[in-house]
C-alpha cells in the first residue's frame, strides 16, 4: 500500500485478500465492509478529498470519498429517494428547493419528480465529484440536466450567507460523514443558517448517521436542531446495504409556521410520477415514508421521542 495515508481509497484495498476493497474508518472502529473489485475506473485527489470509482462484482459502480462509500449503482435508490421525498412529500406545493452537497446528482433527480418545484439550486463544494458522477454514473447524474437546476460550486455554509431570509421552501443536505469538508454541516451555526433561509413552515432534511454506530452524534444533531428549529424535529431511517451497519438516518426539521407532520405525507409523489417519462421509483412509497419514523426502543429513548 506504499506511503498512502489511511482512509484514502487506495489504502483500503486489501493486502490480505487481493482484489477486495474494505471500507474502514475511525467512525466505525473494529469493523469493515468488503467488496470484490472487478476494475478500478478512476482515482483522483481533489482540493478536498480522495476520489475513487471502481466496478464491483455485486453492486455495480461504486463512488468512494476518502475511503468511505458514498454511492453504488445497486442501492443508491433507497438513499436518494428517501432523503428527497421525506421532506418534499410532507409539505404542499414545494417550489424553491436547495440541495447542499449531493454532487452525484441523485437528489436532484428525485427533487425533479415534483412538478410543483420551479427552482432547484445546488451548492456542492467539490467539482471533481460532479465531473466523476457525470462520467461514470450518468443515470444518477441525470439530475443535473433538469433545466430548473442551477449549480453553485463552493462551500454550503458560505452560500447560505448570501441567501435572503425565508427564501426556500425546502433544503436537503446530502453530506458525507462529519469529518473533513462536511464537518461544519453538522454544527449548530449551520442549522441556524438553514432555519433562517427557510420560509415559515419550511422543511429541511439532513443526513444524520446510523443509530447502530453513531447514536451519540445523532443525539448532538437532534439537540442542535431543537435549538435552531421552532417547528418539529424528527429522526427517520432507511436501509442502504452498502453503508456501515446497513442503515442510515435523516433529521427532518420544520420552521415555526404552518405545522408539519413529517410522519404522514400529504403530497404523494406516486401521483406525480404517473406518465412522467422518468424511471419509476424503486424504494420510496407513502407506506415506507410513514414506516421510516418507527424507531427501535433504544433509539426512541435516546432521543426522548
Amino acid at each position: 500500500m506504499g506511503g498512502l495515508k489511511p482512509g484514502t481509497g487506495r489504502a483500503n484495498f486489501s493486502s490480505i485478500i487481493p482484489g477486495w476493497f474494505s471500507e474502514m474508518s475511525p467512525m466505525w472502529p473494529g469493523e469493515a465492509h468488503s467488496f470484490e473489485v472487478k476494475e478500478i475506473l478512476f482515482e483522483g485527489q481533489s482540493d478536498y478529498q480522495d476520489v475513487l470509482v471502481f466496478e464491483s462484482t455485486a453492486y455495480g459502480k461504486v463512488l468512494v470519498l476518502d475511503g468511505v462509500i458514498q454511492v453504488t449503482e445497486r442501492d443508491e435508490c433507497s438513499y436518494q429517494e428517501m432523503i428527497a421525498h421525506l421532506p418534499l412529500c410532507s409539505i404542499p406545493n414545494p417550489q424553491k428547493v436547495l440541495v447542499i452537497g449531493g454532487g452525484d446528482g441523485g437528489v436532484l433527480r428525485e427533487v425533479g419528480r415534483h412538478k410543483s418545484v420551479k427552482q432547484i439550486d445546488i451548492c456542492e463544494i467539490d467539482q471533481m465529484v460532479i465531473d466523476v458522477a457525470k462520467k461514470f454514473f450518468p443515470r444518477i447524474a441525470v439530475g443535473f440536466e433538469d433545466p430548473r437546476v442551477k449549480l453553485f460550486v463552493g462551500d454550503g455554509a458560505l452560500f447560505l450567507k448570501g441567501v435572503p431570509d425565508g427564501f426556500y421552501d425546502a433544503i436537503i443536505v446530502d453530506s458525507s460523514d462529519p469529518v473533513g469538508p462536511a464537518q461544519e454541516l453538522f454544527e449548530t451555526p449551520f442549522f441556524e443558517s438553514l432555519a433562517r433561509v427557510l420560509r415559515p413552515g419550511g422543511v429541511v432534511c439532513t443526513q444524520a448517521e446510523s443509530v447502530w454506530l453513531h447514536l451519540h452524534i445523532i443525539q448532538d444533531i437532534f439537540a442542535s436542531c431543537k435549538k435552531a428549529f421552532k417547528g418539529s424535529v424528527n429522526y427517520a431511517w432507511t436501509n442502504v446495504p452498502t453503508y456501515p451497519s446497513g442503515v442510515i438516518g435523516f433529521m427532518l426539521c420544520s420552521t415555526e409556521g404552518p405545522p408539519v407532520n413529517f410522519k404522514q405525507p400529504i403530497n404523494p409523489i406516486e401521483k406525480a410520477e404517473e406518465d412522467d417519462g422518468r424511471s419509476p421509483l424503486k424504494y420510496y412509497s407513502s407506506e415506507m415514508h410513514s414506516a421510516s419514523f418507527c424507531l427501535p426502543k433504544f433509539a426512541r429513548e435516546a432521543l426522548g421521542a
